[in-house]
Parts: C-alpha cells; structure tokens; sequence
C-alpha cells in the first residue's frame, strides 16, 4: 500500500486491534490454546497473502492484524511463561529485528517496501512486521508496566516520539527508509498503548472500557478505513 495518512492511520488501528484480541482471547480461553489458535489464523492469513501476485486491501490488512495479534502474543509469552522482564524481552525482539534487517540487506541490498517484488522480499518483511509488534508490544509494557509510567502517559510519550521520524523526513531530509521503519516500529507501542488504556480495569489505570469492547471497536474501524482504501483504488502516479 501507499504509506499515505491512511496508511499509518489503519496501521494504528491494527496495533491497538492486535493488543486487545490477544488480552481478551487469553481471558476467555486457555492461554496455550489462545497462543496456539492466533498462530494458526497468522498463518493462514500470510499464506493467503503470499499466494496473491498484487496489493488486495482486505488481504493485507487482515495479515497485519493478526501478525497484530500474534506478535503480542509472542512478547507476552516470553514475559508471563518464561518470566523474561520487559526490558530484557524489548531488547530480545529488539536483537532479532536487526538481524531480520541486516540479513534482508545482505541478500536483496533493499529495505525499500516498494521494492518488495518477489516472494522472498515479502518474507522478509513480514518477518521484519512480526519483529516490530513483538518489539513493539514489550517496549509499550516496559513504559507503562515495567517503569510504572502508566497507560496514558506512555501515549503521550510515543505519539511525540513518533513526530521524531516525520518531522525528520520532511524537513531535515531523513533517508525515506529509515524513517518509514522508525515509524513503523513506533505505532505499535502507541496503538498498544491506547487499547491498554481503554481496555484496561480503573485499577489498573485503565479506562475500564474491557479488551472485548475495545476489540470489537478498532476491528470496525479497520474495516472502515479498509473500505475506504477499496472505494479510492490504488493512487495514481
């Protein structure tokens, strides 16, 4: 897709969609079998995106959700089973995304999304987009659980942080790819951030809304935006 307002506003979504499904599936079944059903769906989803040969909105949008869902699974497993703490999970997931990064330098010489036309560069970005949501969701607990900063004040904290790359693409002229990364791994922490906010007991510093309802609302806007995408088409050049 054209990483256009849309984008990182569906983008968004997806992160805050993938942190309320994963606290709410882990409460209404078995977290093994909770795990092990979201890595089945992930599955599904990527192997129907990989078999389509061109940029179908409802397809891509539904493997990032649950590359969504799934990734924050990943983090919270190594922090609840294993009991990893959040900095040492953050800096784990942190360690493979730059060896995802650097091996898909090595072998394609591009980091570039808009260079990704074969089925190998594809793997690799996915497998970079499941690295930034694991990352991404152990940095977001580190903030708001692992230092006490609190749900609402690690939003504030990731939405300035998140001006850091596009401010520094548009006027100090930041190499594009770099900035789309930095902000790509960015609106994880913030999106989770959000539905733990919203989700999340009083007690706990949250709204209280509840991980069902909060679930149920950013899956409505995703498809919202998502049709919104179908109904403009892809943006002429």
């Amino acid at each position: 897709p054209d990483t256009t307002v849309l984008f990182w506003l569906t983008k968004a979504a997806s992160t805050a969609l993938g942190e309320a499904v994963s606290d709410f599936s882990i409460r209404v079944m078995p977290p093994v079998l909770a795990v092990l059903l979201g890595f089945a769906v992930f599955v599904a989803a990527l192997l129907l995106q990989l078999s389509r040969r061109r940029y179908i909105p409802q397809v891509y949008w539904l493997t990032v959700a649950m590359v969504g869902v799934f990734g924050t699974m990943a983090a919270d497993v190594v922090h609840v089973v294993i009991g990893l703490p959040y900095v040492v999970s953050a800096i784990f997931y942190a360690v493979v995304l730059a060896a995802v990064f650097l091996l898909w330098w090595r072998v394609e010489r591009t980091l570039s999304v808009h260079e990704i036309t074969t089925t190998r560069r594809e793997l690799f970005y996915w497998a970079a987009v499941v690295s930034t949501f694991a990352m991404g969701t152990a940095l977001g607990d580190l903030t708001a659980v692992g230092i006490g900063l609190g749900y609402a004040p690690s939003i504030a904290l990731f939405a300035v942080l998140i001006l850091i790359p596009a401010l520094g693409y548009r006027f100090l002229r930041w190499n594009g790819v770099f900035a789309f990364w930095f902000a790509y791994v960015l609106t994880r922490p913030l999106g989770a951030s959000v539905a733990d906010w919203l989700g999340k007991p009083v007690a706990e510093g949250g709204v209280g809304v509840g991980a069902g309802w909060v679930s149920l609302a950013f899956a409505l806007v995703m498809i919202l935006l998502v049709a919104i995408m179908r109904m403009r088409g892809p943006r002429k050049v």
